[in-house]
């Protein structure tokens, strides 16, 4: 079902777990309508935990937050793949980490008792990112991967996302290296969106927030990914929203006016069909 008002379907709903990049960024300011959907939501008594991909700690998206423009009143609380991955962390004391990625997404380890090592060395690998995403692919980590496989080294992928917009530009992201090294042999654990331990997280936090427990059919996953978003609440047991505008774009037949033959076929193939389907999020 295609709609333009998130009004339409949101009194079905006590809570919104909501993508970040995509839904209420494009990785240099926010969308407007999308803060305004939000904020009215959470006035009308619902609850709105944003439920991200990122491999940063949720204080640290909170910040970027501000930094483009997304106001305060748009959520309750915020849970970040960086959350998992410091989970996963650390359940893992004493050991070695060889960490794939930028010099920003260094905050995912403080505060944690983390020696780092080189990849001959390491007992284990976290990816969060390329260590250049404007110059770089997956491929470009095709020879460290096998150095990674030949010691048979663990990944955590602090972030599932294969691609993200920012602007116009289409950046490759930590999930492209883990999948290529899962592909040729390597053992992954993904730390975020499809995967179940993030949106118990999340939920875990709604509940709190409600202070009481919220039934699953009276939550609501929105979000711009197949991969991630519309999987992630269907594998969840959750309706979803989906959103056209955001990477998919130029599948669908792009931003402005998407060819509903073609946003059904590819959600049809990853699955079924989402509860309803926008180009954008707007109350």
């Amino acid at each position: 079902m295609f709609t333009d008002h998130f009004a339409s379907i949101a009194s079905d709903y006590d809570v919104v777990l909501s993508d970040v990049w995509g839904v209420v960024h494009n990785g240099v300011a926010a969308f407007p309508d999308a803060c305004d959907a939000l904020t009215r939501f959470r006035a009308a008594g619902g609850t709105v935990v944003l439920i991200t991909n990122a491999p940063r700690p949720n204080g640290v998206v909170v910040a970027q937050l501000a930094q483009f423009g997304a106001p305060r009143t748009i959520y309750d609380g915020i849970v970040s793949s960086g959350d998992v991955t410091r989970d996963e962390i650390a359940k893992r004391p004493g050991q070695t980490i060889f960490h794939i990625g930028p010099e920003r997404d260094l905050a995912i380890f403080e505060g944690l008792d983390v020696t780092f090592a080189g990849v001959d060395t390491a007992d284990y690998v976290v990816c969060s990112g390329l260590f250049n995403e404007e110059t770089e692919t997956e491929q470009s980590y095709r020879g460290l991967l096998g150095q990674m496989l030949s010691r048979n080294l663990f990944m955590i992928c602090g972030n599932p996302d294969v691609i993200v917009e920012r602007g116009e530009q289409v950046l490759y992201c930590a999930g492209a290296i883990a999948d290529l090294y899962k592909k040729m042999g390597g053992a992954v654990l993904y730390a975020g969106k499809p995967y179940a331990p993030i949106y118990d997280l999340a939920l875990k936090l709604a509940q709190e927030k409600r202070g009481k427990e919220v039934d699953r059919s009276r939550v609501l996953a929105i979000g711009d990914s197949v991969r991630t978003d519309f999987t992630g609440a269907s594998s969840y047991g959750i309706d979803c929203l989906f959103v056209t505008a955001g990477i998919h774009a130029a599948e669908f037949g792009g931003r402005e006016d998407p060819d509903p033959d073609a946003v059904e076929r590819v959600l049809i193939a990853a699955g079924g069909k989402p509860r309803a389907i926008a180009r954008r999020l707007k109350w």
